[in-house]
């Protein structure tokens, strides 16, 4: 019963809802007053039957659907009508732990993808946390150094928002690969989850000198048994991208320049840590790696679902009492008649 009218869309069941049966108990009663009465005699069609229902018939016809009523709000009472609503208890269950490390470089404002690869990813990435409810997450962006926007957490709202703000002007410019990845793996760490990953995406090579390598990352990463998927974003070819400043109006200057990714670098993070690398040259493509990395890690989520209920059992019961109440004034206080 419960199923039926969550299919509907209405979390509604009935606690018992085998006492609806005794709904067919009222058959009986409504063959004696409403069938075999009406076989009673032919009525002649004489002046009187013909002036229509009179305010007596009215109340004649209520007192014989009162017990109707009455009847069925008990029924219901008894089978008690519920409403609920489902959340899950997450501490039963342990999910996978993952951290988003994001290039945020203003070559990720480029436009070979739309309407440029920081936007793309933006939505594409939310899809991803979506489509992961039991596993918490987190979000690093880095350029030019890294920064954790959102460590580890379940509240994917929060994440979502942050994901959606992710903004080249927080940072100092450059492209820091190797820092990005290290900051990711400083919050996984000392997690306990059963399975810890990162997911690295940048568009471009590691341009900040001195800055932490790629392949010492890698290793750390490795150690600490996290997997890292690599995603390099950008068209084959030629792509526009932000080179300048208009120094009148402040807006970017775009030219035609040469996609240039560390692809090596990103194979050898995967390799080393046990994980994959992607190329993205498309929305579509950046949507497709999204699933794929999805379908390699599921989430064998053992969670319980608790139900919290709200009982509508007792405007029944005032249904019925009211009625019964009616039923009683006009009976033997109104009309002083028993039918």
């Amino acid at each position: 019963m419960s199923d039926f009218f969550t299919s509907l869309g209405f979390n509604f069941e009935f606690e018992s809802p085998q006492l609806l049966w005794l709904f067919l108990g009222l058959i009986p009663l409504l063959i004696r007053d409403f069938i075999r009465k009406k076989n009673q005699g032919i009525k002649v069609p004489v002046t009187q039957n013909m002036r229509g229902y009179t305010a007596m018939d009215l109340i004649f016809f209520l007192f014989r659907i009162t017990k109707y009523i009455v009847l069925s709000a008990m029924i219901i009472a008894l089978a008690r009508p519920r409403t609920f609503t489902v959340s899950q208890d997450g501490d039963e269950g342990k999910g996978i732990d993952i951290m988003l490390s994001v290039d945020v470089s203003f070559s990720m404002l480029s436009k070979d993808l739309d309407p440029d690869r920081l936007q793309a990813l933006s939505k594409i990435a939310q899809k991803f946390v979506n489509d992961r409810p039991g596993d918490r997450i987190g979000l690093v962006a880095y350029a030019g150094e890294g920064f954790l926007k959102v460590p580890l957490t379940m509240d994917h709202q929060v994440l979502k928002q942050e994901i959606a703000h992710l903004d080249p002007n927080e940072l100092s410019p450059g492209t820091a690969i190797g820092e990005g990845l290290a900051v990711a793996i400083n919050h996984l760490k000392d997690s306990k989850s059963k399975s810890k990953i990162v997911i690295l995406m940048t568009d471009g090579v590691q341009t900040i000198k001195n800055s932490l390598d790629p392949a010492v990352a890698a290793i750390l990463a490795a150690k600490n048994h996290i997997k890292v998927y690599t995603i390099g974003i950008g068209t084959n070819g030629y792509a526009l991208t932000p080179t300048a400043i208009d120094p009148f109006f402040g807006d970017l200057i775009y030219t035609e320049q040469k996609v240039e990714i560390d692809e090596p670098a990103l194979q050898n993070i995967a390799l080393e840590t046990g994980g994959k690398y992607f190329r993205a040259t498309s929305n579509q493509a950046l949507e497709q790696i999204y699933n794929e990395i999805n379908q390699l890690e599921k989430t064998d989520i053992k969670a319980s679902k608790m139900y919290n209920y709200k009982e509508h059992f007792r405007g029944s019961l005032w249904v019925a009492l009211v009625f019964l109440l009616l039923d009683a004034f006009l009976r033997w206080v109104r009309y002083k008649i028993l039918v």
